[in-house]
């Protein structure tokens, strides 16, 4: 083993990196960690001006500017724990939310993003703020599903279950029934 092999053996997170994450291309995790901090800097800065909504006496645009401007710094927090080095425990939660799979940071944070939308549905800053937040639950989303087969694999697939020859499906069947047969609704069978 090289001293390379062990300084990296020993900078490796312990179970933090995940068999899933190891197929992902290396764009789509760059493009997720700079959409996710970009865009909760943009949320941030828009949920503030969502919050100038009291002055015409709209409650509901300054609730929604509150939850952009959080969900912004939670987003903040989980993609880029050196922005906020001055907190005690970022760096424990943003591990802790990096050692999940893909499909919960998805789910986290479209959920973040979706509130501020039903509250301040038509204001600008809402749509752009939340939308980037958003965006980047898309991008985690699509990390999720993984890679594409190639084309090669595809036809193959395709071949053996046109022959037969693929996965049994999985819809339902009756298995008190040893000798089901199928039925139609068109009309019962003529007799010649």
């Amino acid at each position: 083993m090289s001293l390379t092999d062990k300084i990296t053996m020993l900078m490796a997170r312990p179970g933090g990196e995940n068999a899933q994450k190891d197929d992902i291309p290396w764009w789509m995790r760059y493009a997720g960690r700079g959409l996710g901090t970009v865009g909760s800097f943009i949320a941030i800065i828009l949920g503030l001006l969502n919050c100038t909504g009291i002055i015409f006496l709209n409650v509901s645009c300054l609730i929604a500017g509150i939850w952009q401007m959080l969900a912004g710094f939670l987003v903040i927090v989980c993609e880029a724990p050196c922005c906020c080095f001055f907190i005690d425990y970022v760096q424990v939660l943003s591990d802790k939310v990096e050692s999940r799979p893909y499909w919960n940071k998805a789910a986290l944070y479209m959920g973040l993003a979706l509130p501020p939308f039903f509250l301040c549905f038509f204001a600008l800053s809402t749509w752009f703020g939340s939308g980037l937040i958003f965006a980047t639950g898309i991008v985690y989303g699509m990390m999720a599903l993984g890679k594409k087969a190639s084309i090669d694999d595809m036809r193959t697939s395709a071949a053996n279950l046109e022959a037969g020859q693929g996965q049994p499906t999985t819809a339902p069947r009756a298995n008190l029934v040893t000798n089901e047969q199928p039925f139609s609704f068109t009309g019962p069978p003529t007799t010649k």
